[in-house]
């Protein structure tokens, strides 16, 4: 394997545990109650302390299909027939679609609960229009609530759901509300029912961090908690002391786990910069006209490692 190749590998493998850091990162309550008191209208003006006794059970993590038919598992207890999210380990079924955060919330009242999910994003994909898979998403987590969060025809217990997308590297901060909206046509018969129960956060961060004030204070946090350019001491006094967010150890080890793996992921991507230009000399050298000694010469490469090159095969920059 050409050393470009063996790099380009390797970056892909730490672009991937860096995911996986930052979903858990994500996915820890004090992080989640801050998401939730600038998105949910219920949680807003609430310390975000008092909101994380509102988040039920352990968030589920990158476990939760997405794929219709696997989001739901039953089971049997005492004779009585369980309902829940299915929670295979991901190495079942690798490569599946999965949720990347899920949880239920407890709204104030104590007695009604919303599912929320986040959802991680690099940055705007180029394949696919994002707003359309937010879409999916969130349909999915209304229609998967059918026998285990209601049974049969009844619908007035579906449960209020909200996905929210954390997009990085983007031009500009923003963030949008997205949800169902009535228009009268005709007359202006009240239908009954709840245009609240699906809710998209289509949440944009900007690739420069933004100031600490009240318009940006989500952005603020999560741009540092998932910034590749921030040092572990700059990111944990961000979260830390500007918002009082206590660093718990296993938080400071997953804090230092993604600052080493965006160092790794800089070092091989100018490690993969630096082939291709030297590739790309040796190939301008032998087109126009230097032997592949002379380029060897040039080039401290040996003659065997050029005419890969120039073959377009391996060895390439072995």
């Amino acid at each position: 394997m050409n050393t470009e190749l063996k790099n380009a590998v390797k970056a892909t493998d730490k672009d991937a545990q860096y995911d996986t850091s930052a979903k858990r990162l994500l996915g820890q309550k004090s992080i989640l109650a801050h998401i939730l008191v600038k998105t949910v209208d219920e949680f807003k003006g609430m310390n975000p302390k008092d909101v994380v006794n509102c988040i039920e059970g352990t968030p589920h993590i990158s476990t939760v299909p997405v794929e219709p038919g696997l989001t739901n598992a039953a089971s049997e207890k005492n004779g009585e027939r369980l309902v829940g999210f299915n929670t295979e380990n991901e190495e079942i079924n690798e490569g599946l679609v999965r949720f990347d955060i899920v949880f239920y919330v407890r709204m104030k009242d104590g007695l009604s609960q919303i599912i929320i999910n986040v959802e991680a994003q690099k940055d705007e994909p180029k394949g696919y229009e994002i707003l359309n898979r937010a879409i999916f998403y969130v349909s999915r987590l209304i229609s998967s609530q059918k026998e285990r969060d209601f049974e049969n025809s009844s619908y007035n217990d579906i449960k209020r759901v909200y996905s929210i997308w954390v997009c990085m590297n983007m031009e500009e901060s923003s963030m949008s509300h997205v949800h169902l909206t009535k228009e009268d046509l005709i007359g202006s018969y009240e239908w009954k029912g709840n245009l609240d129960l699906l809710n998209i956060i289509m949440l944009g961060l900007a690739k420069n961090l933004p100031e600490h004030d009240e318009t940006y204070e989500l952005h603020r946090l999560l741009g540092a908690l998932l910034s590749k350019e921030l040092t572990i001491d700059e990111k944990l006094n961000i979260i830390g002391n500007e918002y009082d967010i206590p660093i718990e150890e296993n938080f400071r080890k997953d804090v230092s786990v993604m600052c080493n793996l965006s160092q790794g992921i800089k070092e091989d991507g100018i490690a993969i910069g630096e082939a291709r230009k030297e590739e790309k000399i040796i190939l301008n050298m032998h087109n126009n006209g230097f032997t592949v000694e002379q380029i060897a010469m040039a080039t401290d490469k040996n003659v065997e490692e050029v005419k890969a090159i120039i073959a377009g095969k391996e060895p390439a920059l072995a």
